[in-house]
């Protein structure tokens, strides 16, 4: 079987959702999705069995070799990396096909626990638990032997606090955060301490592009202070939306006319454990 342009519309998706959720980059995605189409059409098709699988294996194999090669950019990166941010409305506009791409484990605070993965877990626990591939295929995706995936699998999820369903759902996480931001202009600290983790912890990726915290920001005093510093600091013509952000509500600041910023949120049980602000200008989408 030949890979065709049908296939380029088919698989797309699949292969962009699997490239950004190992590497948390949307460029990189797009850039080895072009990649893996263009290998696949260079081979000879008669071996291809099942192409799903096969066309995984080729961007799972580029996926790897980028993440073990940026293994030293990251140690040197600027304060903490945040995944970059997807923006929902954008990405359906570039392409109506992608909105089948499968929404579990897209949001920021899924991404951000996948670095504490090595790349063989990160790709095996994708390809497993998102993508729910059978590990005969996994183990000729990532050529390891199924009984040793089985065990990658089990390490990754001991390895990871997984966020539940119930954490994502949109319309009670947006609920959530339009309070936060009354709460916030307001300054009605009772109201914020009710809506935020006493140790909430902030994640500031500025990437040494712009100014941020070089260090994770810990408790709901510590970054309160840093919010209402960041807002001191605002020009006048900045303003703010919440937009869909890997599928979970974010506050979308803009400057000039541009993006500054984007703050997400993992939201458990009703309260805000977490926050990524990123505002690494490389990372921003252009509206």
């Amino acid at each position: 079987m030949q890979i065709t342009k049908e296939d380029y519309q088919l698989f797309k998706p699949l292969l962009f959702s699997l490239g950004y959720r190992l590497l948390g980059s949307v460029a990189e995605a797009e850039d080895l999705v072009q990649e893996t189409f263009l290998k696949a059409y260079q081979m000879d098709g008669e071996n291809i069995n099942n192409k799903k699988a096969y066309l995984c294996k080729i961007m799972t194999n580029h996926c790897l070799d980028v993440l073990k090669s940026a293994r030293y950019r990251r140690e040197k990166y600027v304060g903490p990396w945040n995944p970059e941010p997807l923006l929902v409305e954008k990405l359906h506009a570039f392409d109506p096909s992608e909105i089948v791409i499968q929404k579990e484990g897209l949001s920021m605070a899924y991404l951000r626990m996948m670095e504490h993965l090595v790349p063989d877990e990160r790709a095996v626990l994708l390809l497993r638990e998102v993508f729910d591939f059978p590990y005969s295929e996994i183990a000729n995706i990532i050529e390891k032997k199924e009984e040793n995936c089985r065990k990658i699998f089990s390490r990754a999820k001991q390895k990871l606090t997984l966020v539940e369903d119930e954490s994502l759902h949109y319309e009670k996480n947006k609920s959530l955060v339009n309070r936060f931001i009354e709460a916030f202009q307001t300054q009605n600290r009772d109201a914020l301490l009710e809506l935020i983790s006493e140790n909430v912890t902030l994640y500031s990726d500025g990437g040494g592009k712009v100014k941020a915290a070089v260090r994770p920001v810990v408790s709901v005093s510590n970054v309160l202070a840093l919010l209402y510093g960041v807002i001191k600091k605002a020009s006048k013509d900045s303003y703010f939306e919440v937009k869909n952000v890997n599928y979970q509500p974010a506050i979308v600041v803009y400057m000039n006319g541009k993006i500054q910023s984007i703050l997400s949120f993992y939201i458990h049980h009703e309260k805000i454990i977490e926050m990524y602000i990123t505002m690494n200008p490389d990372k921003l989408p252009v509206d």
